[in-house]
């Protein structure tokens, strides 16, 4: 929370790769702040979010369009990626600061397996280098990595992905 809420105040657009949008008010979730309702803690004004990549299938798009401008499922991504791309660009467009939010749980299990909870049908590696090439070193001023589990990982996959990433953006 605390970096949205700096990235808010610094009028940052942040692409949030996650599996879940983070907004959870149902009736089995815990009130209290967790990973999967954190957007709802937040003190201050949220940063413009789009989330790419999530699989959600029970919030509805009233709830969803609260906390974030846009939100593109990774069905959404695999059945029309330049259209959703092309969308991703028009914000990008009108940013001038642009945050990258890396969940690695947004990866499919079959590319990047070192993470707590797998869902199927998650996106490609090879998708972020297209959004990274569409954001533009110019307008990236931040990239963060969470949810890596390396005690699942398998032969160091899914460490070397992200080795590699990490070494992609700095250079």
């Amino acid at each position: 929370l605390p970096l949205y809420e700096e990235l808010a105040a610094n009028e940052t657009l942040v692409l949030q790769l996650d599996a879940h949008l983070d907004i959870y008010h149902l009736s089995d979730c815990t009130a209290e702040l967790s990973h999967g309702n954190f957007l709802l803690h937040a003190a201050g004004p949220l940063p413009r979010i789009v989330n790419l990549g999530h699989r959600e299938l029970l919030l509805k798009p009233d709830h969803i369009r609260k906390y974030y401008v846009d939100a593109f499922s990774a069905a959404d991504l695999a059945l029309n990626e330049d259209a959703v791309l092309g969308k991703v660009r028009e914000l990008c467009a009108s940013a001038q600061r642009v945050h990258i939010d890396l969940d690695c749980d947004v990866f499919d299990p079959a590319y990047f397996p070192a993470v707590a909870q797998p869902r199927p049908f998650g996106l490609n590696p090879l998708f972020l280098l297209r959004l990274l090439d569409l954001v533009g070193a110019d307008r990236l001023t931040g990239f963060s990595i969470s949810e890596f589990d390396p005690a699942r990982d398998q032969r160091d996959r899914s460490l070397e992905t992200l080795m590699w990433l990490i070494e992609y953006v700095l250079l």
